[in-house]
């Protein structure tokens, strides 16, 4: 994907993760989400910051986490979580079109970002909410390569992850397999991921427990 595609999709996403979000009750908002500790509202809250963080304050929520990159971003969510609900979504639906990007993140971070915070959102409350194939490969590409923060490389190691509905494919090993909406979700650490998958999702079970 070029950088015009990339904003294209991620305007999309970022739509429908607004609208969305708008058709939860407000006892959905406070469920649990996928990422451990975080609620519905918190994942939200995280994504309606992703324009909205400047290089000054990052550094000091980042002090203020005391130099943990997990606590620094779950922190800055929560703290944001307790704007109402409705303000929530209109920031979302008001980044739609935004090209910045948080501070340190690369090209592909913010589509990687919405397109697995709606998975967090969307599956424990038994919604589907298809990834864009395209959109989804890309960023299992970027994410191997990348590795911070969740360093699939590492953790996956001695798996060949191959996406069923797409042409990519990565690592050496025991195969594990399934469309790559699921193995997206391997890669960033989901335990929900291994519903999707097939084959060695034993040793890929250990590795999602290793983060």
């Amino acid at each position: 994907m070029n950088q015009e595609d990339i904003w294209a999709a991620l305007e999309i996403e970022r739509r429908g993760v607004a609208d969305l979000l708008g058709s939860l009750s407000a006892g959905d908002w406070e469920r649990p989400s996928l990422c451990e500790g975080w609620r519905v509202r918190d994942v939200a809250a995280h994504l309606a910051l992703a324009t909205r963080v400047s290089v000054p304050r990052a550094m000091v929520d980042f002090v203020r986490a005391r130099g943990s990159f997990d606590r620094f971003v779950h922190d800055t969510a929560v703290r944001h979580a307790r704007l109402p609900v409705g303000e929530l979504v209109a920031q979302l639906r008001e980044s739609a079109t935004s090209r910045r990007r948080a501070p340190a993140t690369k090209p592909l971070d913010p589509l990687f970002d919405v397109l697995v915070h709606a998975q967090d959102i969307a599956v424990p409350l038994g919604l589907d909410r298809a990834m864009p194939l395209e959109a989804a490969r890309a960023c299992a590409v970027h994410i191997w390569e990348r590795g911070f923060p969740f360093h699939p490389q590492r953790r996956l190691r001695g798996l060949r992850l191959v996406a069923t509905d797409v042409d990519w494919s990565a690592g050496e090993g025991d195969v594990v397999e399934g469309p790559v909406q699921a193995l997206l979700l391997l890669l960033s650490g989901r335990p929900a991921a291994l519903a999707g998958l097939r084959g060695a999702t034993g040793a890929a079970r250990a590795g999602i427990r290793s983060t």
